[in-house]
């Protein structure tokens, strides 16, 4: 792993790079196809050049790097991440597994490989501009339907328009579906949540991924003054949804494993010494199991029904996503184990809370993944970072994952 570490702290230097491409000054957002990702585009043009690959854009706006194999008809082996971001985030998720599949084609140069390799930075997978996640990896799983593309973000404009806006043709978004024959697809990520730091471990297998179930709730209520009003004849909707948030925590804490979260509120009209007339909430449930996570939803949805009811408050809720629980490939999976062993390192499994584009790609084709420690298990925060040891054992990994696979499919 020492013939890494020298690699690693470049790996670390591109990722920072890249992560001042932003839409804010003083803080990374990185949003589906706004001017910052031209940039990131540039960067990683340059760098496929240098590695002597080839490169496009496709019509979802994913950057795809690809160093041929030895027979121009050679199955096609995918490696990368996201490159997108949420608000005000950290430097390293998605884009450090963007910028390691990059260092280990890079090591590939001028070796004899009966498979071809490509890297695909996705151009979306945080659902922060249109509310829905995995733009970019729906359009290589062939998922991006007519729907999802006329979804308009807080300006107006569509998913559609803002890839044309972009410079690209919706209508050539067929063309980027994955082919039949794809090797299969790996992906380094960073674990952002405290298991391998609390283990004392670098890196983890990922067996599956946990399913996911997104909504959008509306408590509407009566807004009125806030001096004059008595409390008994109030119909406050911010007090209708606190109480039912309450409920939400105490769902998951009688719930094993469960994660639901309320991330984000809506308050109208949002005035000091007015009554809230209406709330918008929206509401994340996550589970390994997707019967505790469907019954779970039930049970939320169906308590902010009743506490609505009782306070004499309207009450409605929108489906945004509805993830299965992915179970990742297992002979991938096995040869990642394998190739872990061989780089010296103990290999542990563990579920992803979270979810990857991995899950999007799994049932298109053989999907595996490899998670890096996250210290203090940070993530979606600017404090978000990586050990460069960790960087070095994912690049000795990987390297092992490409041997194998050579003398495996060569």
């Amino acid at each position: 792993m020492a013939g890494w570490l020298s690699e690693a702290h470049r790996v670390i230097r591109r990722c920072e790079e890249l992560a001042r491409f932003s839409e804010e000054a003083g803080r990374i957002t990185r949003t589906f196809l706004s001017a910052p990702v031209r940039k990131v585009h540039a960067c990683l043009a340059e760098w496929s050049a240098a590695a002597g690959m080839s490169s496009r854009v496709d019509a979802a706006g994913n950057f795809c790097a690809r160093l041929s194999g030895s027979d121009p008809n050679a199955r096609v082996l995918y490696l990368g991440s996201h490159i997108d971001t949420v608000r005000d985030a950290g430097p390293f998720d998605g884009i450090l597994g963007v910028v390691l599949a990059f260092s280990l084609v890079e090591a590939l140069a001028g070796q004899s490989r009966g498979f071809a390799v490509e890297v695909i930075a996705f151009s979306e997978e945080e659902g922060v501009r249109f509310g829905v996640p995995f733009i970019g990896s729906r359009a290589l799983a062939g998922t991006l339907d007519p729907e999802l593309l006329s979804r308009r973000d807080a300006r107006g404009h569509s998913v559609a328009d803002a890839i044309r806006d972009f410079g690209l043709d919706p209508a050539a978004l067929p063309d980027a579906v994955l082919p039949a024959t794809a090797l299969g697809y790996l992906e380094f990520h960073i674990e952002q949540g405290p298991i391998l730091e609390q283990l004392g471990l670098p890196l983890g297998i990922v067996d599956a991924i946990a399913g996911q179930s997104r909504f959008e709730l509306v408590f509407t209520g009566q807004a009125n003054h806030a001096g004059t009003t008595p409390s008994d004849m109030r119909r406050d909707a911010l007090a209708g949804a606190a109480e039912w948030i309450a409920r939400v925590e105490c769902e998951c804490r009688a719930t094993a494993d469960l994660r639901a979260t309320v991330g984000a509120l809506q308050v109208l009209p949002g005035v000091s010494n007015v009554i809230p007339g209406e709330v918008k909430a929206t509401l994340d449930v996550r589970h390994a199991n997707d019967d505790v996570r469907c019954r779970s939803v039930q049970s939320l949805l169906h308590q902010a029904q009743q506490i609505a009811e009782r306070r004499r408050l309207g009450f409605g809720a929108e489906q945004r996503l509805d993830q299965c629980a992915t179970p990742l490939d297992a002979t991938m999976t096995s040869a990642l184990e394998r190739a872990v062993c061989r780089a010296g390192f103990v290999p542990h499994h563990l579920m992803s809370g979270a979810g990857h584009d991995a899950m999007i790609l799994a049932p298109r084709c053989p999907a595996a993944m490899l998670f890096l420690r996250s210290p203090g298990g940070i993530s979606h925060h600017p404090a978000e970072t990586v050990l460069p040891d960790d960087v070095a054992a994912a690049l000795a990994v990987g390297s092992e994952f490409l041997n194998g696979l050579e003398v495996t499919h060569a």
